[in-house]
């Protein structure tokens, strides 16, 4: 155990991420909780067995970055651009309905004017994660309601980009403004690198190799992460960098093949990024948190479904496709994580406020999952009927 500590943790987190899992498949629960729920068990503040989740959360972020990229691999470029123009309105709206709401809850709690802002930005973002992985693989990359919440997280994204550089510069540096404005011409030119790149280089070596089946995946591979490494340096997210990369292979006839690749590989560092989400947690922070988290989470669980239901009826979409987006993007995000975080060690606001805003997004993670796997279809439904991919 002490010569392999990540062998051993490995062992762990799929060890019992089995049992766990066949628990929650036995009482009808989702198993996104039951990852969650684990890391609470065996993270520092519960049993000890894992010591550093922080490895655990660094290497399960993978899962997120196969995520956008598998999602870019399997979209027409000219229906998301539709979409986003149709989803703009909508985003910003929400977003500042979702801010007051998060404000209001701060101040009336009692935490400071900048805390209760920083509670109300994080309210504004709902989780790519939960999102995507609880959408049917057909209705992600072939309906129009794949696209509509795909087009409302890319622009949450970028808001949440602004968030956070206007926190890191809340205690000196760079003008966060200025920043930001570097990084909305740094977005054009991601794009037009990675559509050369892709152009004059990825396809060509892949039509002429396209048998080694391996040398493909390795390509996939190295593609995917290099871009969301160059987007990260840029100043923009390594999710932004890995879904423009899939985007970018769109066209390729190959793209099909090498989603089918990588959705094991995803699936398996997916698992690891719950298991840190409970994992991080301090339990010892609950007691005094609790009450303020679950009126931030159930605020969010309340008024998420209906203001983009409202919203997106608004321009033209159905009552019931209006209402199930709504439902799919109900809870806080892993950015309201990173917010809380990076706040917490800026000296921007108290450990209270901070960890409130930890529970209440673990807590929305694990009640909106939980109602989307039983009311609509999703890959890991409990019932037949439900259950598509």
């Amino acid at each position: 155990m002490t010569d392999e500590p990540i062998i051993f943790t490995v062992f762990l987190v799929f060890t019992g991420a089995a049992v766990l899992a066949t628990l929650a498949l036995i009482a009808r629960q989702s198993l996104l909780i039951a990852y969650i729920a684990l890391g609470a068990l065996l993270g520092p503040w519960g049993l000890g067995l894992v010591e550093h989740p922080e490895t655990v959360a660094e290497i399960g972020n993978i899962g997120i970055i196969f995520l956008l990229f598998l999602l870019g691999l399997n979209l027409d470029p000219q229906d998301l651009l539709r979409s986003l123009r149709r989803t703009t309105i909508v985003t910003f709206a929400s977003s500042t309905a979702f801010a007051g709401a998060g404000i209001a809850i701060g101040l009336g709690v009692g935490f400071t004017l900048v805390e209760a802002l920083i509670i109300g930005g994080a309210m504004t973002f709902s989780s790519t994660i939960i999102g995507l992985k609880l959408l049917p693989t057909t209705v992600l990359h072939h309906q129009r309601m794949g696209r509509v919440i795909i087009s409302v997280l890319l622009l949450q994204d970028l808001l949440a980009i602004a968030l956070l550089l206007v926190i890191g510069g809340a205690t000196g540096g760079e003008n966060p403004w200025i920043q930001m404005a570097l990084v909305l011409l740094k977005l054009p030119l991601l794009i037009l690198v990675a559509i050369a790149c892709a152009h004059y280089l990825l396809l060509p070596l892949i039509q002429r190799f396209d048998t080694f089946r391996e040398y493909v995946f390795l390509l996939a591979i190295g593609w995917c992460v290099g871009l969301a490494e160059l987007s990260f340096g840029l100043g923009l997210s390594r999710e932004i960098g890995a879904f423009i990369a899939g985007i970018s292979l769109a066209s390729s006839p190959i793209a099909f093949y090498i989603a089918e690749s990588l959705r094991a590989v995803r699936d398996f560092f997916l698992v690891l990024f719950f298991f840190s989400l409970g994992a991080r947690f301090n339990l010892g922070m609950v007691e005094d948190a609790i009450l303020p988290a679950v009126l931030t989470a159930g605020t969010a669980l309340l008024i998420k479904p209906l203001v983009f239901r409202l919203l997106l009826m608004q321009t033209g979409e159905t009552r019931a496709r209006a209402g199930e987006i709504g439902h799919r993007l109900g809870q806080l995000s892993e950015f309201s994580l990173l917010i809380a975080a990076l706040a917490l060690s800026k000296g921007v606001i108290g450990e209270l406020a901070s960890y409130t805003l930890q529970l209440a997004t673990i807590l929305t993670f694990l009640v909106s999952s939980y109602l989307v796997v039983r009311r609509y279809p999703t890959p890991i439904a409990l019932t037949d009927e439900l259950r598509r991919d």
